[in-house]
Order: C-alpha cells, then sequence, then structure tokens
C-alpha cells in the first residue's frame, strides 16, 4: 500500500501535474494541501476520471485539504480539529481508508514572528498534539500526513542563516513537533532514511530549486499499528521540476498489507 502527501499549492492551477503525478507513481491514498479552493470549486470530476475517491475541506484562496483513495470512497470522520471551535480555517481532514485512520493537515506557517500569527501556530499545534494523542489512545492504525510546516532539525534545512527569525525553525515550532513523535508517532521518512539530508520545499525566491536550497516540511506519521508494516519511503523530487510547479514535491510511503 502507497500513500503520499502532496502540498499542491493551487489544485486547478496545478491540476495537470497531480494528475500526471498520479499517472505515474501510482499512489493508493493521497493527502493534499492547500487546495486554495472552495468545496465547489474542487476538481471532483477530474478526480474521480483518474480512479479516485475523493473526501475535501476547502477554502476561497488559501487553505483547504483532501484525501484521495485510489477505487474506493474515503470515509469522512473528522473536518477540523477540536479544541477552538472559532477557527475557521481548513486545515484538518481525517477519513478510513482500507483499514487505516488517515489525516491530511496544513499546519499554520506563523510568520511573522513573533506575533498573533505565532501564537495561532503554536495554539493549533497543541490542539493537534492533544488530539494526536487521543488517536493513539484509540489503538487502531493511525497516518498524519501534510505539511507541518515545522523543520524538526538543522539538517531538514540548506545552510543558511536566511531562516533564523522564521517560524519554521524556532525552538517552539520543533519542540511542540517533538513532543508529538515522542507520544509514540513514528517519522516515517526519516525512519527510511535516518542520515540522508532530505527536502520536500523549495522556496520560488532566489533560485532555490536550482541551488537545491531546500526544507524538509511535510512528513508521514504513523502510529504503533502501522510502524511494523513500514517497508519505504521517498520524496518525488522531480515534481517540483516541472515548469509552474509547487514549491512542494510529493513524500510517500509503503506498507505491507
Amino acid at each position: 500500500m502507497k500513500i503520499a502527501t502532496f502540498n499542491i499549492n493551487g489544485v486547478n492551477k496545478r491540476l495537470d501535474h497531480l494528475l500526471i503525478w498520479l499517472a505515474a507513481a501510482g499512489p493508493d491514498v493521497v493527502c493534499l494541501q492547500e487546495l486554495k479552493a472552495t468545496d465547489g470549486q474542487f476538481p471532483e470530476a477530474a478526480i474521480e476520471a483518474a480512479g479516485y475517491g475523493a473526501v475535501w475541506l476547502g477554502q476561497t484562496a488559501w487553505n483547504g485539504v483532501a484525501i484521495l483513495a485510489r477505487g474506493c470512497e474515503p470515509v469522512l470522520t473528522r473536518t477540523g480539529l477540536p479544541g477552538d471551535p472559532s477557527d475557521t480555517q481548513s486545515r484538518y481532514i481525517e477519513a478510513a481508508v482500507n483499514g487505516i485512520l488517515i489525516a491530511s493537515l496544513y499546519a499554520p506557517n506563523g510568520n511573522p514572528q513573533p506575533g498573533p500569527k505565532f501564537d495561532y501556530k503554536l495554539a493549533w499545534h497543541q490542539r493537534l498534539n492533544l488530539h494526536a494523542a487521543a488517536l493513539l489512545e484509540a489503538r487502531v492504525p493511525v497516518l498524519l500526513a501534510g505539511d507541518y510546516n515545522v523543520v524538526p532539525e538543522p539538517r531538514d534545512i540548506y545552510p543558511t542563516r536566511s531562516y533564523d527569525g522564521n517560524a519554521l525553525v524556532q525552538p517552539e515550532s520543533r519542540a511542540a513537533f517533538k513532543s508529538l513523535v515522542e507520544q509514540g508517532w513514528l517519522d516515517a521518512l526519516r525512519k527510511v532514511h535516518p542520515q540522508a539530508q532530505l527536502f520536500t520545499f523549495w522556496d520560488y525566491r532566489r533560485n532555490r530549486w536550482q541551488r537545491d536550497a531546500g526544507l524538509r516540511l511535510d512528513h508521514i506519521l504513523l502510529s504503533g499499528k502501522l510502524k511494523r508494516r513500514l517497508t519505504g519511503a521517498g520524496i518525488d523530487r522531480e515534481i517540483r521540476g516541472l515548469e509552474g510547479a509547487s514549491d512542494h514535491a510529493p513524500v510517500w510511503i509503503t506498507l505491507r498489507e
């Protein structure tokens, strides 16, 4: 079983890229982020024609998350994180697919920091951690995939001082991600590639793709019941090199059935 996460950065603008990648990579499940489309604008017909059922949570102009499943319909279980009924940003969706509870998440960027956007980022991660702990307690197979907007460690960013003040690398952001993993989740990409420098995002500015000046922001975390099923993981970097591409590349894992 192949499960992937992809910050598409505009599902309609980059629909051709998505369809090309789906046909080439053949993932069984895909978590999408940054749809930048309302519910009514989601390209359901094109996704269905590619062989995938889908559930999604859209939003005008920004945010938006979705889960695609090849040959079946994901069973929607949750839209939005619990803990703040006033939060209207479309950043979290959950669905059951083939016996696994899948979450697609798009965490807040948090810039500029300090300030209200960074405060919201940390509060959102706290809510995610609380909900993740409850999912672990349920003792069902769970996978949390998406753009966490956190660079976990210094080796997950190219050598630079230009990000020193960025919310993505702040100690508080890294501590939130570390606290989540230490609940008992497995960082699948890092498990398969323990020593490699891994990037999943390259900013459009300053020729960062051409210079391979990247960051690791996209992560797939596995609960205990899935850890022993992990057989592989990787990054489809070539998608980032397409003309007009998203600034993220798809990240994928494979699991034994």
